[in-house]
Order: structure tokens, then C-alpha cells, then sequence
């Protein structure tokens, strides 16, 4: 299954990805400074696939840190529950172990008729 969503969906969009890399490896000037863009001292000259794959990855990343941060509280409230089972636990095993065993107190079994 993990061969046949490979060929269908990955190889396909890497051979475009390589295909737009190629077809675009003109350089394009970035300004970095909104004030003065005619006389540039912040300009970068770079392939525009170059400025394209590094948006998607910056993008990428920004959204992964965002959510890793939203999902803090998440992570806390099953960290304090593990810790949580793991103390009940821990105190269900000191109360077996401190429970003696009595043979002759437990419950009869079936009737026969």
C-alpha cells in the first residue's frame, strides 16, 4: 500500500518539483529594505525556485512551532495524567502487597442440585 501511494503521489510531485526547478533558475533580486528599494543594501540575488522552496519550507516550519505551541496544554494535561495512573498504580500494588491473604474468606462456589 505504501509502494502504490509512493508511484501515485510522491514520484509525480517530485519529478514536477524538479521540472519547476529547472524551468525557473533565473536569478531574482530580493529587497529587503522597504525604504530605499531603488538604491538597495539589502539585496539578495538568488534562483527564484531557490526563493519559492524556501518560503515552503520557512512556511513550513512557522506553522509546525505554532502548533506545537497550541498544543502545550494538551501535552501537559496527559503528561500530569500519566503521572497521575502511574502514582494510583504504584498505590494499588503497596495495598496488595500489605493486604494478607486469607484463604478461608472468599466466596462459595456453585450450588449442584
Amino acid at each position: 500500500m505504501k509502494s502504490i501511494f509512493f508511484y501515485l503521489f510522491i514520484v509525480p510531485i517530485a519529478i514536477l518539483l524538479v521540472v519547476f526547478a529547472v524551468i525557473n533558475r533565473d536569478l531574482v533580486t530580493v529587497v529587503l529594505d522597504p525604504f530605499s528599494p531603488q538604491d538597495p543594501t539589502l539585496a539578495l540575488s538568488i534562483p527564484l525556485y531557490v526563493l519559492v522552496f524556501g518560503s515552503l519550507v520557512t512556511g513550513v516550519i512557522i506553522g509546525g512551532v505554532a502548533d506545537w505551541f497550541r498544543q502545550g496544554r494538551y501535552r501537559k494535561a496527559a503528561r500530569e495524567n500519566r503521572y497521575e495512573a502511574a502514582k494510583w498504580k504504584s498505590e494499588a500494588t503497596k495495598m496488595q502487597q500489605q493486604q494478607p491473604a486469607r484463604p478461608g474468606l472468599s466466596l462459595p462456589g456453585p450450588q449442584s442440585s
